[in-house]
């Protein structure tokens, strides 16, 4: 691993409210409604286990895009039983919507973590519940994911160290042990290692190009950007034949169509093959 890289940690930007409720001031507008319904959601189900809801992400950072989800985390005292985890998944369902829909709802990413499996920091540590869109179907279905050891876990949590605001409970950096360089990058090369063959990216095509647009800018800075911001560095970087595949998914980002015939195929593979090798490159010296 490169000596020089590091996880840089932000100065916090949230503050807590007094009487634990939402603090509509720092949230953007259009997502005011909806984050409050969320976290009406979650409170009605986790009761007085619930310790902290922290909304970080494209909210905060480089703004809502089109496509963006409103990301949530959420630290309980106390592991939810099953019954809890199922009805909760269900009643989230009523409070998010799939991306791009026209009446203004988006989509929700809700992770709970309980306090204890974070605090002190191990990795990988382990999840009690991740909510996204992606579940719909399996969840209409009455498929519900059990707890899971998660390490991704350590770059969501330096996302919400790094930038967040507190909608219950403490902010994030007094709340949460700040995670180590070697955890972080040991959670970036876990990711990429998962795109092998296009089995493992069908259907996602655009978010696994970005995904590791934001892997290879963190490899390369320590810090976290925002994914148009990540791709516009990376583009800069790429071999000419490859641009062409992180400039569709930026502009799909944007609210641009999605180019099936650049995002698919030899030209896609090609990209997620040079970008993994330059990760694992500068990660493993």
């Amino acid at each position: 691993m490169d000596p020089s890289l590091h996880v840089a940690l932000a100065a916090p930007v949230a503050c807590a409210a007094s009487d634990a409720r939402i603090v509509t001031e720092r949230i953007p507008d259009e997502i005011a409604a909806q984050v409050a319904a969320a976290c009406d959601t979650v409170e009605r189900h986790l009761g007085a286990t619930l310790t902290a809801i922290h909304l970080f992400g494209s909210a905060l950072d480089g703004g809502l895009k089109p496509r963006s989800d409103i990301d949530l985390l959420v630290t309980v005292s106390a592991r939810p039983d099953e019954p809890t985890r199922r009805a909760l998944m269900l009643d989230l369902l009523a409070v998010s919507a799939p991306p791009g829909r026209a009446d203004g709802m988006r989509a929700l990413e809700v992770t709970i973590v309980a306090h204890e499996e974070v605090v002190p920091w191990r990795h990988p540590a382990r999840r009690e519940l991740q909510f996204g869109e992606w579940l719909r179907h399996d969840l209409e279905a009455g498929i519900v994911e059990p707890p899971l050891v998660d390490h991704d876990l350590a770059i969501l949590l330096t996302k919400v160290r790094q930038h967040s605001v507190v909608l219950v409970g403490p902010p994030a950096t007094m709340l949460l042990d700040p995670v180590p360089a070697g955890d972080f990058v040991a959670a970036l090369l876990a990711t990429v290692a998962q795109w092998n063959a296009e089995p493992d990216w069908r259907g996602d095509e655009c978010n696994v190009v970005l995904a590791l647009a934001r892997i290879w800018y963190s490899a390369a800075t320590g810090r976290i950007a925002p994914k148009d911001v990540a791709a516009t560095w990376v583009l800069a970087r790429l071999p000419e034949t490859c641009r062409p595949v992180v400039a569709a998914a930026r502009a799909a980002y944007l609210g641009g169509e999605e180019d099936a015939a650049i995002l698919s195929g030899e030209p896609l593979a090609a990209f997620i093959g040079y970008a993994r090798r330059t990760v694992e490159s500068m990660l493993s010296t």
